[in-house]
């Protein structure tokens, strides 16, 4: 099997790359195109830090291969920002002390978002559900879950 142009739209923008067979999503997105908030860890679906948003839905990015993300709408951590405006989840994470290290918080607010997208008033209970493929060594997991809540709190209204 050889090489193949693929046409990707990431974050709004249409790019054609040149892929290997079964090259994972996740290389792509960080070698070739530059997005580096796009985490490599296990490269097994096993740890959640190369989560993305295809077509809204949360995917491990090093388990699909680039060939089938073409034609969807690709969003990685940093299509979330408006220009140096952070996304409220980006805030709320910084806010709440949500991250040490740093290297499963792109993974975890991109399934955060989809979360929020499909339920804007999610439980701790359900945050917890949603989280539960992303694997957080340093932090802990209740400020991520606080900074979820939080944002869905200010989202719909209810903050102070």
């Amino acid at each position: 099997m050889s090489s193949k142009i693929v046409e990707l739209t990431v974050n709004g923008q249409t790019v054609e790359e040149i892929v290997e067979p079964l090259e994972p999503l996740q290389s792509v997105l960080r070698d070739k195109l530059g997005n580096t908030a796009t985490k490599t860890g296990c490269k097994q679906g096993g740890c959640g830090s190369c989560t993305v948003l295809i077509d809204g839905a949360p995917v491990m990015s090093c388990l699909v291969p680039v060939e089938e993300a073409e034609g969807e709408e690709i969003t990685t951590l940093e299509g979330l920002a408006t220009g140096d405006e952070l996304h409220p989840l980006q805030k709320a994470f910084n806010e709440h002390f949500a991250m040490q290290c740093g290297y499963c918080t792109p993974g975890m607010i991109m399934v955060t978002k989809a979360l929020l997208d499909r339920n804007p008033d999610p439980s701790r209970a359900e945050i917890r559900d949603a989280i539960s493929g992303n694997i957080c060594r340093c932090t802990g997991y209740d400020p991520i879950i606080d900074a979820v809540e939080a944002t869905a709190e200010s989202l719909n209204g209810e903050s102070d």
